[in-house]
């Protein structure tokens, strides 16, 4: 509820009625027995695009008039970028080449050269072009949208299970099994420390990050130099026709593997995401510039250095494809890139866990979840945030994944599905935007589904061939929470329609409650409620069972408008909380007030 200061006189019917809300009116309400005056004050704002009619309150944070950063303080934020957006992505050179070539056999340099060709265009196609320059544009002032809570699951045993499995070759006796619990043990680890926030950690993410992407960038260059640096000759998207012709089927099923390089970056809201959808939804902490210089500049270069480099000591040494990453790492660098390489890990997968709060809070706020106890970790950042019963789900399922599938490939079956239905998702919105909001030519923004769509179902028709090899998961996972969201949606709409049905007028209550004889004692008596306006019909219950009631009884309505709020050049999207207040001040008067 806010301060006095920030409270204002209205009788709510700027929800329900037609009649303009930003008008100036005085209303005579003549009652039988009960006189009163109604005031409305409304100051008239300038058109806003709402949700909600609350929103013009604080219509000042719509106008995106932000002052221009100094390039020194975009650079900083394109460096925290590396920590927040880019974590994720980041880790996908530990298990893309082993991947594809767990599904093609290298026993030509075509498939070498057609693997990385077909990695290059990948990451130039999708999070360069499509997400770079064009899906970050369409920001709902200043905030991304869209969602994936499964990835909370799969990203975290992905990446750790990635990251451990380097030991498997430097340690003789450390097998499979070994492989298994030592992931088990960080994860829970990784999930204990969730309570305490990220807060005190967070500043580590970027120095971490820009350490780990040096390192695969610097290493890169090194094979590049020393193996076959003629592996250059991928960037001829031609070698991507000759893989295609030389393994035909086998190729096809590959390309569930190349995906890999670009799967970490599709995920939505909150305020910790990484991947590339990430940048489109972490929005509200960087602007555009800064994750468009980090990516250019720092992640796509490193990236295709890294796979240049794998690709290179494959090009001499074949047989190592089942561990490429670290097999291409000098032997005197081997243990500090194992340390920084499992903390990217843990990065990662604590970004995802974080943005799946996010994702459960949000979905909460629209009533499309059951309400669950959240624990805000800090002070001043409203969106880290702790809630334990999606916490210990995901650490639960972790484990279940990790025991089931023990190897990265068949998680990696489980992930392509996920990811690539995220990116139709958002290629079909962003064409919708371009249709319906930026009013683009119909010929340009129908390009943008023809190219960009057609190579995302080329992949889907690739990764949906492996449902039955862990695919399956990421399914099970969205019809459970379809259903859970459907089926609290639909119970949650039923019962405002009942209140809004059987809500008793103030008039009826006023009368009940004189015929009563219900004794008024001191005190104040707070009722929770769904109702904007009215009072809800539980309240003729209590009246009728209780003896007394309290001198003043407050109904209390709280509704959540998405509403990016300006600060210091950039958005930072929050939540406003709505506070509707019906107070029976006087026998004869009711006001309501209205404050955030």
């Amino acid at each position: 509820m806010g301060s006095v200061g920030e409270s204002r006189w209205v009788d709510g019917s700027e929800v329900d009625s037609e009649s303009p809300p930003w008008s100036l009116l005085d209303e005579n309400d003549s009652r039988q027995g009960f006189g009163s005056m109604r005031r409305r004050l409304v100051k008239k704002p300038n058109k806003v695009n709402s949700f909600d009619v609350e929103a013009m309150e604080i219509a000042g944070a719509h106008h995106h008039h932000s002052k221009d950063l100094s390039v020194w303080k975009t650079l900083a934020m394109a460096f925290q970028t590396l920590g927040v957006v880019y974590g994720d992505l980041g880790t996908s050179p530990l298990y893309v080449f082993t991947d594809v070539f767990s599904k093609v056999p290298i026993k030509s340099e075509v498939d070498i050269l057609g693997a990385l060709s077909l990695v290059i265009y990948t990451i130039s196609l999708i999070p360069l072009a499509k997400y770079v320059f064009v899906v970050l544009k369409a920001n709902d002032n200043g905030e991304g949208t869209s969602m994936v809570i499964g990835d909370g699951i799969l990203t975290p045993a992905m990446s750790v299970m990635s990251a451990v499995s380097g030991l498997q070759g430097e340690i003789s006796w450390f097998g499979t099994n070994a492989v298994v619990v030592v992931s088990i043990i960080i994860l829970v680890g990784l999930f204990s420390i969730q309570q305490f926030g990220t807060g005190k950690v967070g500043f580590l993410f970027a120095p971490v990050l820009g350490l780990w992407f040096f390192s695969l960038g610097s290493i890169g260059i090194y094979n590049l130099v020393k193996h076959d640096i003629s592996v250059i000759r991928a960037l001829n998207p031609a070698y991507i026709y000759f893989f295609f012709k030389k393994n035909s089927g086998a190729a096809w099923s590959a390309l569930g593997g190349c995906v890999l390089c670009i799967t970490d970056m599709l995920l939505g809201p909150g305020d910790i995401f990484p991947g590339a959808e990430a940048m489109f939804a972490d929005l509200g902490h960087f602007c555009v510039e800064s994750i468009q210089i980090a990516f250019t500049c720092v992640v796509f270069p490193c990236l295709l250095l890294a796979y240049m480099g794998q690709a290179s000591y494959l090009m001499k040494y074949p047989d190592s494809a089942s561990r490429i990453f670290y097999d291409s790492i000098p032997e005197s660098l081997f243990w500090p890139v194992f340390v920084i390489a499992t903390l990217a890990a843990m990065i990662a997968s604590q970004a995802m866990i974080s943005a799946t709060f996010s994702c459960v809070k949000q979905a909460m706020s629209l009533g499309c979840f059951p309400r669950l106890k959240i624990v805000h970790t800090s002070r001043k950042l409203m969106g880290q945030i702790y809630i334990p019963v999606i916490n210990y789900f995901l650490m639960i399922m972790c484990i279940v994944v990790v025991s089931i599938f023990r190897r990265t490939t068949d998680i990696a079956n489980a992930y392509g599905i996920a990811e690539v239905g995220v990116m139709i998702v958002s290629t079909t919105l962003v064409t919708l935007v371009m249709l319906l909001i930026w009013k683009t030519n119909l010929f340009l923004a129908l390009c943008f589904p023809l190219v960009f769509g057609s190579v995302e179902l080329v992949y889907l028709s690739a990764v949906l061939s492996k449902i039955k090899e862990g695919g399956w998961l990421p399914l099970v996972f969205a019809t459970f929470f379809l259903c859970v969201m459907y089926t609290w949606n639909y119970g949650s709409v039923l019962k405002y329609q009942s209140e809004v049905r059987e809500k008793i007028s103030m008039d009826f209550m006023l009368e009940l409650g004189s015929t009563l004889g219900t004794v008024r004692v001191p005190g104040i008596g707070l009722l929770y409620n769904e109702l904007v306006q009215g009072i809800p019909s539980i309240f003729g219950q209590f009246l009728l069972s209780l003896p007394a009631i309290h001198s003043t009884i407050v109904f209390v309505c709280i509704k959540y408008v998405p509403v990016p709020l300006k600060r210091k050049g950039f958005f930072s999207v929050e939540f406003v909380r709505r506070t509707t207040i019906y107070s029976n001040v006087l026998p004869d008067t009711v006001t309501k007030m209205s404050g955030r």
